[in-house]
Order: C-alpha cells, then sequence, then structure tokens
C-alpha cells in the first residue's frame, strides 16, 4: 500500500501562485509513476500533471502548460505542483495519485494510491 497526503491548499487572487505538496509513504518503492489531477464542482476529475518516479520525465495537460510545473523530491518522498499565473477556471478538488507503471503522456488511467484531496480555489 501506498499513502498519500497532500498539503493544505488555499485561495488565491487572479494570477497568483500555490504550490501543493503530496507525502507519499508506505510501499513508495513500487511506485513508477506520480500526477496531479483536479476535479471541479459538477466537472469530472482530469488529469493536469504526470511524473515518473525517477524524475525522468513529466508531462503536463495542455490547460496547465507553461504555468504548472511538477516536481519531486524522492529523499523526501514528495511530490510538487507549483501552480503560477492561476485562474478561476483552476478552481478545484486538487488530488495527488501514484501507480506501479510508468508515466505516459496523456495518459492518467490505472492509478490506485489517492490522496485525501486538497481545495485550491481562484477569485477574481
Amino acid at each position: 500500500q501506498v499513502q498519500l497526503v497532500e498539503s493544505e491548499g488555499g485561495s488565491v487572487q487572479v494570477g497568483g501562485s500555490l504550490r501543493l505538496s503530496c507525502a507519499a509513504s508506505g510501499y513508495t518503492h513500487r511506485v513508477g509513476c506520480m500526477g496531479w489531477f483536479r476535479q471541479a464542482p459538477g466537472k469530472e476529475r482530469e488529469g493536469v500533471a504526470l511524473i515518473d518516479k525517477d524524475g525522468s520525465t513529466n508531462y503536463l495537460d495542455s490547460s496547465v502548460k507553461g504555468r504548472f510545473t511538477i516536481s519531486q523530491d524522492n529523499a523526501k518522498n514528495t511530490l510538487y505542483l507549483q501552480m503560477n499565473s492561476l485562474k478561476p477556471e483552476d478552481t478545484a478538488m486538487y488530488y495527488c495519485a501514484a501507480r506501479s507503471l510508468r508515466c505516459y503522456a496523456g495518459v492518467y488511467a490505472g492509478f490506485a494510491y489517492w490522496g485525501q484531496g486538497t481545495q485550491v480555489t481562484v477569485s477574481s
């Protein structure tokens, strides 16, 4: 089992920045890919960013490319999502997730482990 705990999100104004973190514990050596997902009210959950556990490659959804950065600190077993130039449409519950298989661009399926979610609200 892999346990994931996200940091507290927050509320910012348009154009602001936030950094989310996700601490992993348990059988983290079995993880091949970690990702960030989000779900806005009334919408389906969508994938935002992926990163291979060894940090070799990462992928960002087109909606956040150029504004968000995914990174990780394997020594701390912590995943990050740096969010800049935030927009109202970024408002959502954000989740980190992990799976055994490595990442593939645009493939957001197969994630077995999930954090509890953290709320990000962007106001104009």
